[in-house]
């Protein structure tokens, strides 16, 4: 899962994907697959169209986009080929936890 065609995943992008299957599959293994293969739809989505995320100014001044997929917010760097994912963190984490999060992953 660390990369594919078109994009390569942070190591520690890679753990957070397992982690959240790990996560859901304790619950409903299904369910689990189903997000892992739409987080990973999402990214490969981005291979044609890099700037189709937004910016966010409030967790790190670096040059990535953000794209939301169900409540994960996934951390790139467009301009990186291949496209490189830097994170992918819950939404409702604060904040301050997602910067520090950013600021640890280059």
């Amino acid at each position: 899962m660390i990369a594919e065609r078109g994009f390569k995943l942070h190591p520690l992008a890679a753990r957070d994907i397992a982690d959240i299957w790990a996560y859901i599959a304790d619950e409903s293994p299904q369910a689990a697959r189903r997000v892992r293969e739409d987080i990973l739809r999402g990214i490969r989505a981005l291979e044609h169209f890099p700037e189709q995320g937004h910016r966010r100014t409030d967790l790190t001044s670096r040059p990535l986009r953000f794209i939301v997929v169900h409540e994960y917010l996934i951390a790139y760097a467009p301009d990186e080929q291949p496209l490189w994912v830097i994170a992918v963190i819950h939404g409702r984490r604060s904040p301050r936890v997602m910067a520090a999060i950013l600021r640890g992953r280059r």
